[in-house]
């Protein structure tokens, strides 16, 4: 597939990007190239082969969700070095 002065001015607008004058010649030259590219996949015999949705045969492994406490609050508010009565007292971040 050619790609022209309008189809990359289009695709320049709808990504957003400024294309220098200097640079269009190349860029429709290499986006004809993938387009050109990607088209061969279309020429590929596809029969028979399943949709892939995972790239690995397993799906979703996870372990067992156990609720457990590591360090208590009350543990932990007495490592802090400054605290408001429940809250750990951090240093301001913005302004």
């Amino acid at each position: 597939m050619k790609v022209d002065r309008e189809t990359l001015d289009k695709m320049a607008h709808l990504s957003r990007l400024h294309v220098e004058e200097k640079d269009a010649e190349k860029m429709m030259e290499d986006m004809s190239n993938i387009l050109n590219w990607v088209g061969k996949l279309n020429e590929v015999n596809t029969d028979g082969v399943e949709p892939l949705t995972n790239m690995s045969h397993e799906f979703n492994v996870m372990r067992e969700d156990v609720v457990k406490t590591d360090i208590s609050k009350e543990d932990a508010l007495k490592q802090a070095p400054s605290k408001d009565a429940d809250f750990f007292r951090v240093p301001k971040m913005l302004e």
